[in-house]
């Protein structure tokens, strides 16, 4: 062992500890869901998760990955040009790109992996890429290894300047304007109506990661663009299958049937990486089937998403506006936002503090996620602890 490469590691992790910004993990024994038991706290109400339905613990969701386990085995083996595809992975990729409505799809082991497997395929040179300053780290890595584009951000959500930037990349070709649909630490959805106008005036090509959108957001769960009212009018789409649709694991991009067949042929997450576990595929496809029988459940979470904001705002808290289940409180400082979600964690809340590097110096937060499994006296009960840290901290005053 390389005594001096040991010290630094252990000299930097020293630094976070008396920064108090060191993350500690949290292990918890039982299934997820809207309580859950905690070894270093006990039970706990779940405000922390991407679980948006509640559909990781579906009765059905579940049997259906048991069935593709007892089915397919234990995981793929190799990847999939070398040894084959399940059939289930087709059944998966035509059931997502039937849901979003597009020609075809395919799944990835994450959402990480589609978006770092997507922009360097499709980008040679004279390309362009254009994406908000906010997006997911994901949708940056995956732009950075674009390596043969010219790369652009524009300012968040500023129109204005990503005209701008269309207006200068006028020669190059693709030119890809890059968004999340639902922004991560905002909870703050894309102006997907004026950047697709902007892409047909321009000629771009527009991609849109909707990871904590699918589950949440239209009428019927399919997302930010559906609430839009724009399905069809986006070319790419990159998801996932970890968050409300089951939780369990994997990404996907869906987009016409050149796209994907050109990202069969050389995106290299896909080419070499194993598939997704058929167990992951059956319970992801069980999930987009209980979606799509039940959009009460989309409802029910709006319901909650509106209840718990109006109340915390009664409490006298300013959390940031948005449409989406995510619900984000600006405290300040990293270390102070760490230290406000342990003491919520000793009230029995288990919620996150995001600071530097995830969100920029000065604007880390309490990032609350509603899910639709939420009781209302699960969310009375997270409220009360809330308001009691809220006035302990000084965040609330009389």
């Amino acid at each position: 062992m390389n005594a001096a490469f040991q010290a630094r590691l252990d000299a930097d992790l020293e630094k976070l500890k008396v920064a108090g910004t060191y993350k500690h993990l949290r292990h918890i024994t039982t299934p997820m869901a809207a309580e859950v038991h905690m070894e270093e706290a006990g039970d706990v109400i779940v405000l922390s998760s991407n679980n948006y339905l509640g559909l990781s613990g579906d009765a059905g969701v579940i049997a259906a990955g048991k069935r593709g386990l007892d089915a397919y085995g234990a995981g793929t083996a190799s990847v999939r040009f070398i040894c084959g595809t399940f059939d289930i992975h087709r059944t998966l990729e035509r059931r997502i790109a039937a849901f979003l409505r597009t020609e075809a799809s395919l799944t990835y082991v994450s959402c990480w992996n589609a978006n770092t497997g997507l922009f360097p395929t499709i980008c040679e040179d004279g390309s362009a890429i254009i994406s908000d300053e906010l997006n997911h780290a994901s949708i940056i890595d995956g732009c950075r290894l674009a390596g043969k584009a010219r790369r652009e951000r524009f300012k968040h959500a500023d129109m204005a300047d990503l005209e701008e930037k269309l207006k200068a990349l006028q020669g190059c070709a693709p030119v890809l304007i890059v968004t999340d649909g639902v922004f991560s630490m905002e909870g703050s959805l894309a102006n997907l109506p004026e950047i697709v106008a902007l892409a047909k005036k321009y000629g771009a090509v527009t991609v849109v990661d909707d990871s904590h959108g699918t589950g949440v957001m239209g009428h019927s769960g399919r997302g930010t663009i559906e609430h839009f009212g724009l399905e069809g009018e986006i070319d790419i789409i990159t998801g996932t299958l970890g968050k409300a649709l089951g939780g369990a694991a994997g990404g996907f991009v869906a987009g016409s049937t050149s796209l994907i067949d050109t990202l069969i042929q050389k995106s290299r997450p896909q080419l070499f990486s194993n598939a997704l576990p058929a167990t992951v595929a059956c319970s992801a496809l069980a999930a987009i089937d209980a979606l799509e029988a039940h959009p009460e459940m989309v409802a029910r979470l709006r319901e909650n998403v509106a209840y718990f904001r109006a109340a915390l705002v009664q409490l006298g808290f300013k959390p940031l506006d948005g449409e989406s289940a995510i619900v984000p409180i600006i405290v300040g400082e990293t270390a102070f936002a760490i230290a406000m979600s342990d003491r919520l964690l000793e009230r029995g809340v288990f919620v996150t503090g995001f600071g530097f590097p995830v969100v920029p110096e000065g604007t880390a937060r309490i990032r609350v996620q509603i899910g639709a499994n939420l009781t209302k006296g699960e969310m009375d009960r997270a409220l009360a602890a809330f308001e009691s840290v809220g006035r302990a901290v000084g965040i609330l005053r009389d």
